[in-house]
């Protein structure tokens, strides 16, 4: 069951967006399934931090296919109540967080051509740039597998999603709080503060 997005009722403070991507055998023969997930996180006026996670999959796909699905995904359910929220929107994928932040003015500049010629995925590019522009996005570059919490926890979700081909269908209660609890016993992130930053 989806839950509504976590700005409804709450503050205009920045909505953070963790995510990450994931593709079984990326680079090997087809089919290579994917998976995608991201933890939605926002102050309310009251202090307390509501959070919401995200999946989907696709049975045969790319890392950078995913990456670009994830952030589609996200943004069209933020603004699923025709609301224009500010996003922090975080990945470590350099694919994603580079094109948004760099490449995509250039393509458009150009009719959507780089100078190299065509744009893979180019479809998914265009959509993700009208999901975007419905908001005020700020792109932020993580780097992966590099002890980031959050991080970890999104691609938790991502590799979950890709193996078991698993989607939520829209913004579900979020499961950092139980994951956080069973890395913590394994002698991960003991010191780490979930609320900083946020």
């Amino acid at each position: 069951m989806t839950t509504a997005p976590p700005t409804r009722g709450h503050t205009d403070a920045p909505v953070l967006v963790h995510a990450d991507e994931a593709c079984l055998g990326n680079g090997r023969e087809p089919p290579t399934p994917g998976g995608a997930g991201g933890l939605v996180e926002v102050r309310t006026a009251g202090g307390a931090v509501v959070r919401r996670d995200y999946c989907l999959a696709e049975p045969d796909t790319t890392n950078n296919r995913m990456a670009l699905c994830s952030a589609i995904a996200a943004l069209e359910l933020l603004g699923a109540k025709g609301r224009r929220v500010r996003v922090r929107f975080v990945s470590d994928s350099q694919y994603l967080v580079r094109g948004m932040s760099e490449w995509v003015p250039a393509w458009r500049a150009r009719g959507w051509r780089r100078q190299g010629g065509a744009i893979e995925n180019l479809e998914l590019w265009q959509e993700l740039v009208a999901a975007a522009e419905r908001h005020d996005v700020t792109w932020a570059w993580v780097r992966g597998h590099a002890g980031d919490a959050k991080n970890e926890y999104a691609n938790h979700l991502a590799t979950r999603a890709a193996a078991e081909q698993r989607s939520t269908g829209g913004l579900v209660e979020s499961g950092l709080a139980s994951w956080l609890e069973a890395e913590r016993a394994a002698g991960r992130y003991r010191d780490f503060d979930p609320d900083a930053g946020v």
